[in-house]
């Protein structure tokens, strides 16, 4: 039986259309989840003398936030597609303000400015790269928990859409195939939390991997320049694909080894996470080669690369670095590619709009949709000399949806508009 307040409550849902309260509910609790990532630069500051108050009391405010949200509010466990997608966009922004805390609590020069503090969070939570300050100048702890907010910005796309959705009720499998049409994530396990907890640790372990990889060339001798702290901070913002550095010159502070071995962890970055955890993890290696994006991805770095290239190894490996970081979203930089040729400049431009594969770290419109894009216009033109015939759009070997084509068309519209 239908009460009148719960009819009431229908009828101002369908009238409004987005219950902000239930939003703010859940952001609340999200936001408690997000205080605990303060401890670890907190760490990082009683390690190196400095003082952790900063980082503390982000803490301590951020965590109180959340838990106020919470008790004010409620519904969260039952919101809906549209909730969804408003607790997303909220916690983008409540993240930024928080990520903003420490910065300003430091009390350090660069960020008399509150403005430059919030852009430098949004830029780190979000993995641009932008920077408005000389990172040389800040303290180990706030350096390190500039390069962390990257790593938590990197995993954003398997916290939001393998974790957070199914939460909110909201078909979380549905919305990744509609949104990164990308391979082989039916195949990984029943349960969406379970797969989200599979690719965290591949993801750590990819993170955990590049920061011994560096560290190793350092104790190695092969690159005196990379530090122990070095090679964490980079870990963290090499594997999200995400750019910050802990020298203004970023990777052009480093040796060649650090270099390549940035270069190989960018390009695991940027690759479907799922078909990783598929090739490397279960032993599929087949996937790999089967996989159109993947093909379609290596041989796109390798072309352009290669059109790169010139003598001596220092030039060819600053065209792989630059090719590969572009193409990633990364925005390492290890020359300064402003003084190359302008057919070279357009050749990373273009990188920059293909971005890298989904269902990984990187941003852009992702390869993927260049695909399927290229295979719809093919499908018109013999269509336009053949009216008759049927020809379905194909992913490895699999017919797509005409709504899952009309969302790619959509999503590359909307991304060339804005």
């Amino acid at each position: 039986m239908i009460t009148t307040a719960r009819l009431r409550r229908a009828v101002r849902r369908e009238t409004i259309g987005v219950d902000v309260l239930a939003a703010l509910n859940l952001v609340g609790a999200l936001l408690k989840y997000l205080s605990l990532a303060f401890l670890f630069p907190a760490a990082i500051a009683l390690g190196y003398d400095e003082t952790p108050w900063p980082f503390l009391a982000s803490a301590a405010v951020v965590a109180g936030v959340g838990a106020a949200l919470e008790i004010a509010t409620r519904g969260k466990e039952n919101v809906g597609s549209r909730e969804g997608f408003l607790i997303v966009a909220l916690t983008w922004l409540f993240a930024a303000a928080a990520g903003a805390l420490p910065y300003l609590l430091s009390g350090d020069e660069q960020f008399a400015n509150p403005i430059d503090a919030v852009f430098e969070a949004m830029s780190g939570f979000t993995t641009t790269g932008s920077s408005v300050i000389r990172p040389e100048d800040l303290s180990r702890s706030l350096a390190m928990w500039r390069q962390f907010t990257q790593w938590i910005g990197g995993m954003g796309i398997i916290v939001l859409a393998l974790a957070i959705l199914p939460r909110l009720r909201v078909g979380g499998r549905q919305l990744f195939e509609q949104e990164l049409p990308g391979p082989e994530i039916e195949p990984l396990t029943a349960s969406i939390r379970e797969t989200a907890r599979r690719l965290w640790l591949l993801y750590i372990g990819l993170t955990a991997l590049c920061g011994l990889a560096f560290a190793g060339a350092g104790w190695a001798g092969a690159d005196e320049a990379m530090t122990p702290f070095d090679a964490v901070a980079h870990a963290f913002t090499t594997d999200p694909t995400a750019g910050f550095s802990t020298h203004a010159r970023s990777f052009e502070s480093f040796g060649a080894t650090s270099q390549w071995i940035a270069v190989v962890f960018m390009i695991l970055g940027a690759s479907n996470f799922a078909l990783l955890y598929l090739a490397f993890v279960r032993g599929r290696l087949r996937v790999l080669t089967r996989d159109d994006e993947l093909r379609l991805y290596v041989a796109l770095l390798a072309l352009v690369s290669e059109g790169q290239y010139g003598a001596g190894e220092g030039v060819v490996r600053n065209a792989v670095f630059q090719v590969v970081s572009l193409m990633t979203s990364s925005g390492f930089a290890s020359a300064d590619f402003a003084l190359w040729s302008p057919l070279a400049l357009v050749g990373l431009v273009g990188l920059m709009f293909i971005g890298g594969s989904a269902g990984s770290t990187a941003g852009a419109i992702k390869v993927v949709r260049h695909l399927l894009i290229g295979k719809i216009l093919r499908r018109e033109l013999d269509q336009t000399v053949h009216p008759e015939i049927v020809s379905p759009v194909r992913h490895n070997r699999r017919p797509l949806d005409e709504k899952t084509l009309r969302a790619v068309i959509a999503f590359v519209l909307l991304y060339i508009g804005l």
